[in-house]
């Protein structure tokens, strides 16, 4: 861990960077998909562990993803 970390994001924060609506960020860090800190009743997230999920996100090459309905 970096000696000057980056401040935590709130859920607003981490909707706008993945361009996603908050109920979505919500759903997804209650489900245990979307990495987050739970400091009291508030979700918090750590930029970097949200930038790893980014990555870890992506499609290989070629590949077709199905779109859900």
């Amino acid at each position: 861990m970096s000696s000057n970390p980056e401040p935590l994001w709130k859920v607003q924060d981490v909707a706008r960077f993945l361009s996603m609506s908050t109920s979505w960020v919500y759903k997804e860090a209650e489900a245990g998909r979307l990495p987050c800190v739970r400091i009291g009743a508030a979700l918090r997230f750590r930029p970097e562990e949200i930038r790893a999920f980014l990555d870890r996100q992506r499609a290989p090459r070629g590949a077709v993803i199905p779109l859900r309905r």
